[in-house]
């Protein structure tokens, strides 16, 4: 799987633009000793946008957002799976691959999002909403997708609540996605009350003194910010659908409306590119080290398990998802 080793020392190059030399020589240890034992136990390290630069361009071997993470964590030969992410994100490796081992290296890695939502919660909401179909956001534990018809990512979500057919849809737990999402459909999407902590900070003011201070820049935002901030921004889109509107369209100035690390990771792709950076940190991402990498391959630390009652209606929730 990985054919040459790589080494730290080679790899420094890929991130000079946004990790100074003098803070180098506190990662190379670490990465190091990933590399080897990736090798060693047959491990793919799948990293979301929103790790930071040393782990997402020096060890991660398969990187993207939430969907690109779920679709390529199938295909892999890997026998262990470490998810740089958060809890839900490794829960949904663990549904799509049940035969491998999958870790997390902090177990404290959670969402804000995610926890703002119970299985009882959907539940309640099929009982007051008979016969409206659930959709609900990755982002959520493996117990809220077992009680929901289908999954949806910020870069699927259009397509996922348009392909039900229903004249209105549960749409669980973003209420700003949610609400982002009711602004270009015809469908009555009924929303949930839950927010993630990074992008319901944001708010228009923001943007506009972006714009006062930068001229000519352009705002590009995640679906999670409130629409009011949408509705400011030159372009909406997932993390991945950011990323692809830098590399197409080459903006001279840019400033994503998401988490701080998403910027240094597109920034070292496209030098060209001027990325402004008044990003929020997300606190659970950032709980996710080299050092807990490290750990988590060194002693198979913190296998995620799924029940498997609840798993297998969870991946149903999925796989309806990566069909359409």
């Amino acid at each position: 799987m990985h054919s040459s080793l790589p080494t730290a020392a080679s790899l420094y190059d890929r991130v000079r633009r946004v990790i100074p030399p003098i803070e180098w020589p506190a990662f190379t240890d670490d990465i190091d000793a990933i590399l080897t034992l990736r090798r060693e136990r047959n491990a793919v390290i799948l990293a979301h946008n929103y790790q930071t630069p040393e782990i997402f361009h020096c060890v991660a071997d398969i990187v993207g957002d939430s969907l690109a993470l779920a679709r390529r964590a199938m295909s892999t030969e890997a026998d262990v799976v470490v998810l740089a992410g958060v809890h839900f994100m490794a829960e949904t490796a663990k549904l799509l691959n049940p035969d491998k081992t999958v870790l997390i290296p902090d177990l404290d890695a959670g969402c804000s999002l995610a926890d703002s939502i119970t299985a009882s919660d959907v539940r309640l909401m099929r009982q007051r909403y008979p016969g409206v179909p659930v959709v609900t956001y990755v982002n959520t534990s493996a117990a809220v997708k077992a009680e929901s018809d289908i999954c949806c990512t910020s870069g699927n979500a259009l397509a996922v609540v348009e392909s039900l057919g229903a004249p209105r849809v549960i749409m669980l737990p973003d209420e700003y996605l949610a609400r982002n999402i009711a602004a270009q459909t015809k469908i009555e999407i009924i929303a949930w009350k839950g927010h993630c902590e990074v992008h319901e900070r944001f708010t228009p003011a923001d943007i506009r003194e972006l714009r006062q201070a930068y001229p000519n820049v352009t705002v590009l935002a995640h679906p999670e910010c409130p629409p009011e901030v949408v509705a400011e921004a030159d372009f909406a889109g997932s993390t991945a659908a950011m990323s692809d509107y830098v590399g197409r369209h080459r903006p001279a100035r840019v400033v994503l409306m998401t988490e701080c690390s998403m910027s240094d990771n597109v920034a070292v792709e496209h030098p060209e590119v001027e990325f402004v950076r008044p990003c929020n940190l997300c606190p659970h991402m950032k709980r996710i080290t080299l050092a807990n990498i490290r750990a988590a391959l060194e002693r198979n630390r913190h296998a995620v398990t799924v029940d498997a009652e609840v798993a297998g209606r969870a991946r149903l929730a999925v796989e309806r998802m990566l069909a359409v």
